[in-house]
């Protein structure tokens, strides 16, 4: 089956939920950028994350930044989640490729880094965004993010995340969950959702064997009858276009420009998050140039 995002609450009240399958977003950004196994699966799981995040905003054009700067290889991997839960990412290095860890599984954790900061950035079409900021706990990004709502918005939150690569480097299943809990849940909630994780296991087995989102998040919280809120298809969506790269060029000021026009003759620009590439003729480059000065 395609992306999709799953939004869900208790029957009780006290447990709100959220679960997403992102294979397909997961393999689009890795063939873009070209990561290794570790890479895939660290930018993965940010992507997941990210969707969960923004699909949770009200109202048009907002969006979520996931941003995780660690002390590891990778660099900064960042995500950016529309309204509707549609991501696009990148990753600083996605050439790195660590040893796998003694149980055989990817060592994100030692891409990503065991210090640095975990960043989310909600762009709600306000006068400035809101920016919360942790500390990261060790770089397998899911306990992380759990840890940022615990501190940083004070909601007991439960998380998990998984990519899982193939021999040929293709992804072969993707996505994640987030659970959390609503006022007046109480230390019997807080057991059984304990529990149904436990028992559940890894978020990749559990997609492998179903990658319905729904499924997973009923096999993780099998003591709780659910209430499906929302199914939605989700992608992986850049929103560059060539007015937006126009405006990063109109942004560096005539001089520069104009050094530009005379030393190149052109310019191509290629977006961070997708493979789409601007090419801009001489003429062109006057024409903005000539649009910039006339404004002065």
């Amino acid at each position: 089956m395609s992306d999709q995002l799953v939004r869900a609450i208790s029957k009780d009240g006290f447990v709100k939920a959220v679960a997403v399958s992102t294979r397909d977003l997961t393999e689009r950004a890795r063939q873009i950028h070209h990561t290794t196994p570790v890479a895939t699966a660290a930018l993965g799981r940010t992507l997941a994350a990210a969707s969960m995040l923004g699909n949770a905003l009200k109202g048009d054009g907002a969006s979520v930044t996931l941003q995780i700067k660690g002390d590891g290889p990778l660099g900064t991997i960042l995500a950016v989640s529309d309204n509707a839960g549609n991501v696009r990412g990148k990753v600083d290095d996605p050439t790195v490729d660590l040893p796998l860890r003694p149980d055989g599984k990817l060592d994100v954790g030692a891409a990503v880094g065991h210090e640095g900061m975990l960043t989310v950035i909600r762009d709600l079409n306000m006068k400035d965004p809101y920016v919360g900021s942790v500390s990261l706990l060790g770089g397998e990004i899911a306990e992380d993010l759990a840890a940022y709502f615990v501190e940083s918005e004070q909601i007991p939150t439960a998380c998990g995340l998984g990519v899982l690569v193939d021999r040929d480097r293709s992804v072969l299943t993707a996505g994640g969950y987030l659970i959390q809990l609503l006022p007046g849940a109480g230390e019997e909630i807080v057991s059984r959702v304990e529990g149904g994780i436990m028992a559940a296991g890894s978020v990749t087995a559990l997609l492998k064997a179903d990658s319905d989102p729904e499924s997973l998040l009923r096999r993780v919280m099998p003591d709780f009858e659910l209430e499906i809120l929302e199914k939605s298809p989700i992608e992986y969506r850049c929103y560059c276009s060539r007015e937006r790269m126009e405006k990063a060029l109109i942004s560096l000021g005539p001089e520069e420009m104009r050094s530009l026009i005379d030393e190149q003759g052109s310019a191509e620009m290629t977006c961070r998050f997708c493979d789409s590439v601007q090419k801009f003729t001489r003429e062109d480059l006057e024409g903005l140039l000539a649009g910039m000065t006339k404004k002065d």
